[in-house]
């Protein structure tokens, strides 16, 4: 197949289009990917600011059609459009049966690059090749656990829902499922690309009744108003308690997103919070970074919490998600700013480094 190939951190990607791809096996369905948004998630394995074995094809955001299902899937057939999950989940390890399947235990390809029993499934001239942020969707197939492909209605256009497997998932679930906020609450977002609007996005669907956007571009700060944003900050103009402090009358933020992944900007999420307010890390942050928070606020019940895929089970979050859009109430089409070919994959790495747009998909070839 044709694939976009990461070969070493800090090159280019290079797209071939003599990538193996092994049989389907039982449990497992193979998928024709028709398009694969572009996240910062990717740029931290192509940068190298998070190491991975390589090479690798990167590509997480993605959705096609069912072309094969192995033996034992009973809820796909040959044809279905899907939009797919980096977190299939098996259903019987110890975090499954609690229901909090994105936290599976076997489902190792996001971290390792490997599936549990340390294949991939992908070769290219007899040497492995590594499954990039779980997917692997910057090929033209994908071979996955029937779990990670989720089916969609037959009219759903897979260019705008394929921003639902990671940007919309991670955003919205951080705010409704990770922090629960609830109805009035005040909310701070740092980082208004992709995640950051997703995020907005949710805080509207939770019924916030401020949502603070922070970035240091204008045009960022500008389309976020169109998301859910009610206030807006320059962060190279104002320090972010005093802008949270300011904009709830000294009160502190109930809830704080940190969409970027820089711990300074965590730890100034942190200091925002109201006393028993809630931070919560969505961006990935730099493999060697440490937070470092004054011991002090948590004695005011301040909290500081991770997220994994907007804690989401796929399965059950992608209808949901794909309902509200159909009822007006998330908007999918405007994070979609840009479509490029598979060819000009580098270019749309460059745009999301210059600060370009929320969203590029990558349309692959029919």
């Amino acid at each position: 197949m044709r694939a976009a190939l990461l070969e070493a951190p800090g090159q280019d990607m290079a797209v071939v289009d003599d990538i193996d791809v092994d049989e389907v096996r039982p449990l497992q369905v193979r998928v024709r990917v028709t398009h694969c948004g572009v996240c910062h998630s990717d740029l931290h394995l192509l940068d190298g600011s998070i190491p991975c074995a390589l090479p690798a094809i990167l590509g997480h955001e993605a959705a096609g059609v069912v072309e094969e299902i192995g033996a034992g899937v009973t809820h796909l057939a040959p044809g279905d459009k899907v939009v797919l999950s980096a977190r299939p989940f098996c259903g019987a390890c110890y975090w499954c049966v609690r229901g909090e399947v994105q936290l599976c235990a076997r489902a190792t390809e996001l971290f390792t690059g490997m599936r549990a029993d340390f294949t991939t499934g992908l070769s290219r001239a007899g040497q492995m090749v590594f499954i990039g942020v779980g997917l692997a969707a910057f090929g033209e197939i994908v071979v996955t656990q029937a779990t990670g492909a989720v089916k969609v209605p037959d009219d759903t256009p897979l260019d705008v829902a394929a921003v639902i497997g990671c940007a919309i998932q991670t955003g919205v679930g951080a705010v409704v499922n990770t922090a629960k906020v609830e109805e009035g609450a005040t909310v701070l977002i740092v980082g208004l690309g992709g995640i950051g609007v997703a995020l907005a996005q949710g805080a509207r669907l939770a019924g916030a009744s401020k949502i603070i956007g922070v970035d240091p571009l204008p045009a960022r700060r500008e389309q976020a108003l169109a998301f859910g944003v009610t206030d807006t900050v320059d962060p190279t103009e104002v320090d972010l308690l005093a802008a949270g402090m300011d904009l709830t009358d000294g009160i502190g933020v109930d809830y704080a997103f940190e969409a970027v992944g820089r711990v300074e900007l965590i730890e100034a999420c942190f200091a925002a919070l109201r006393n028993g307010g809630t931070a919560v890390a969505v961006g990935v942050p730099n493999i060697e970074s440490v937070i470092s928070l004054p011991g002090i606020g948590f004695l005011s019940e301040k909290r500081l919490i991770g997220t994994l895929l907007g804690s989401a089970n796929s399965m059950r979050e992608i209808p949901r998600l794909l309902d509200l859009w159909r009822a007006g109430r998330l908007d999918l089409e405007g994070m979609v700013t840009a479509r490029r070919p598979l060819a000009d994959i580098n270019l749309a790495f460059d745009d999301m480094k210059a600060g370009i747009g929320l969203r590029t998909v990558i349309e692959m070839p029919a």
